[in-house]
């Protein structure tokens, strides 16, 4: 009979996975590493996530969802895109300078051979929101024929470079991102581009 599986359990599994391979790597992150760091046995383990591929493809999608959702949290439904751009942008450089661990162990899971492509599609459904944000705010901009799969390549390495910046210099770290964001908007929109289109004069 298989045992029942307690959520809270699984997810310090999860945690104690993240912890691993922000200190150590996922080279050193083995299944009894992780269960010893979570305080369980290997089999408890075993008994949540059938394999470490497996456990590693859901702390992958766990964090880009909950980076996704910290970036669009609380989103001015009837701002204007240059708004509502400067508002995902504030909010996830808050998420990635405020969780230096979880940043550390998506930049590995990014790239790790362990992690499918039917997780990134899960991750990149997760980012819709960022995703048709970028899509309306280049409009009529430079890139506006770019493929949006490399404006989003573009964003997000534009977005690492300032969160390091940040990151490293913090007495500077607000006048950074500012300057990051105006960076971001130039790429996507243009110069000068006005928040809202002006309102014809009657």
């Amino acid at each position: 009979m298989a045992r029942p599986r307690n959520e809270e359990r699984r997810l310090s599994i999860l945690a104690a996975a993240e912890q691993v391979i922000a200190s150590q790597g996922i080279g050193a992150a083995s299944t009894a590493v992780i269960a010893k760091a979570a305080s369980v046995s290997n089999g408890s383990l075993f008994t949540y996530f059938d394999t470490k591929t497996q456990l590693l493809n859901e702390l992958y999608v766990a964090l880009k969802t909950e980076m996704a959702e910290a970036a669009l949290a609380g989103m001015p439904q009837d701002g204007g895109p240059r708004e509502q751009v400067r508002h995902m942008w504030e909010h996830w450089a808050r998420w990635a300078t405020g969780n230096p661990a979880k940043r550390r162990v998506l930049a590995q899971l990014q790239v790790a051979e362990d992690v499918t492509e039917d997780s990134h599609r899960q991750a990149g459904l997760a980012a819709a929101g960022i995703a048709q944000l970028l899509e309306r705010a280049r409009a009529g901009g430079p890139v506006q024929d770019v493929p949006l799969g490399f404006v989003l390549t573009l964003a997000n390495a534009l977005a690492e470079a300032a969160i390091d910046e940040m990151i490293r210099d913090p007495g500077r770290a607000a006048a950074n991102a500012d300057t990051a964001f105006e960076a971001l908007w130039r790429v996507l929109a243009g110069t000068g581009m006005p928040d809202r289109p002006e309102t014809a004069s009657t």
